[in-house]
């Protein structure tokens, strides 16, 4: 069985407080992008997992802490669980990108074993050893109003991205460790996502409260995001997550891959994708 590990992009993102157990509380607009690692399981009669990572970012996981590892531990102790499985990872998603491709491929691989069985009590067990954006891959594109409320998009809208990573890898503890100011909650406007005009004015006006944490450590970040954003066809550029991948969404992909050309001249030695809305 082959299953196909979606990515995330965060197109907002409000840093809200933190709480006393050091997690901190935050509002993200987003949406899988078809940017897939790609995972094929098989049911093995052994007494241990066998999982193993191949594809241009392999070197970068973890053999043993990893989250598929995790996953799989997680669900023999709730005993949810009783085989075994041999399990091979193509990661096509960049690691250390704030794409979510780690998180992701304990989702996808969690609903193909539980499938029903799936409910918001088993989530809040298994995020407590995945983290805390586990949650975002069981709707394609949604509001994360809190750290337990996920709002799903009933009108779902499509965008097309330049994704850009440069060779930085971004710690999510190190960055979330320097914030030091924070957004206000802001409550959902139901009537404005129902259009997708309206949509994009709000996300172009918006932030990801990260990024000037992420372009103060990592200056080329800032220039990337002007190079980006300074593209024919280009509505705004932003930082996913903690990065280190900075994207630009585009009005067409036409303008998206005659920008990603353009760039690619530019940063020779960065890795470079298009992608879509699910």
């Amino acid at each position: 069985m082959v299953i196909k590990s979606y990515s995330k992009i965060n197109l907002t993102l409000k840093v809200n407080s933190k709480s006393r157990n050091g997690l901190h509380e935050i509002q993200t607009f987003y949406s899988w992008i078809n940017l897939i690692d790609k995972i094929s399981i098989t049911e093995i009669k052994k007494n241990r997992d066998r999982i193993s990572f191949k594809g241009p970012f392999a070197k970068l996981v973890k053999k043993r802490n990893n989250t598929v590892y995790n996953l799989l531990k997680k669900l023999r102790e709730l005993k949810l669980i009783s085989n075994y499985y041999s399990i091979k990872i193509t990661k096509n998603i960049p690691v250390f990108s704030g794409l979510g491709g780690g998180t992701s491929n304990a989702a996808f691989i969690l609903k193909y074993l539980l499938k029903s069985k799936i409910n918001n009590v088993l989530l809040e067990k298994v995020e407590k050893v995945i983290g805390t954006d586990f949650k975002l891959f069981f709707n394609d594109q949604g509001y994360m109003k809190n750290l337990r409320t996920i709002v799903d998009f009933k009108k779902k809208h499509k965008f097309c991205f330049v994704l850009i990573q440069p060779k930085i890898k971004c710690s999510t503890k190190r960055i979330y460790s320097k914030v030091k100011n924070f957004s206000p909650k802001e409550n959902l406007n139901k009537n404005m996502i129902k259009s997708r005009n309206i949509f994009l004015d709000y996300l172009q006006k918006s932030r990801n409260d990260l990024q000037f944490i992420v372009e103060r450590t990592y200056p080329i970040i800032k220039i990337l995001l002007k190079d980006i954003k300074n593209e024919k066809g280009c509505h705004f550029s932003r930082l996913t997550g903690t990065g280190s991948v900075c994207y630009g969404l585009f009005r067409d992909q036409i303008f998206a891959r005659k920008a990603l050309n353009k760039l690619k001249n530019k940063y020779p030695k960065f890795w470079f994708s298009l992608a879509k809305t699910v």
